[in-house]
């Protein structure tokens, strides 16, 4: 198996609710058969009905967390790196109008960078950081370090 990561996808309560939370961000999506597909750098963040993809994969969304909604903490968090501290504070300001639940404010970190987290209105978590030790291409993609030369 490649070592590579083409889609995520989140279930979600309400599509177009988690469309207009995701375009409210600056994000751009399309919508195919009431799934709508982000391009996220070189992989796409898909959003689709949590009912929908419960039982595409064959899971028991009830005994899972319950359908309708976040069943807690699935212990997944997205992440997005950024250039800078006062970029942290933009995006989680932005998450937070557009109707995030900020679950930490941005602050520094124990690695020396800064960051945030915030859940979208299905209770997805996200960190939004900035870490000096990791290099964003022009392209926004990340550049992880040899950590073995550190």
């Amino acid at each position: 198996m490649e070592q590579r990561v083409s889609l995520i996808t989140l279930g979600v309560a309400d599509v177009a609710r988690a469309r207009t939370f995701y375009e409210s961000l600056g994000w751009r999506g399309q919508e195919v058969s009431g799934t709508v597909f982000f391009q996220a750098g070189g992989l796409a963040l898909v959003l689709w009905g949590r009912d929908e993809l419960a039982r595409d994969g064959g899971i028991d969304d009830e005994r899972a967390g319950g359908s309708g909604g976040s069943g807690g903490f699935g212990g997944v968090a997205l992440a997005q790196n950024v250039r800078s501290p006062e970029e942290v504070d933009a995006v989680v300001a932005a998450a937070e109008r557009a109707g995030a639940t900020v679950t930490r404010p941005p602050e520094t970190t124990f690695y020396g960078g800064y960051a945030g987290y915030f859940t979208d209105p299905d209770g997805h978590v996200w960190e939004i950081a900035h870490n000096p030790g990791f290099t964003l291409a022009e392209d926004g993609s990340l550049v992880l370090p040899d950590f073995g030369a550190l």
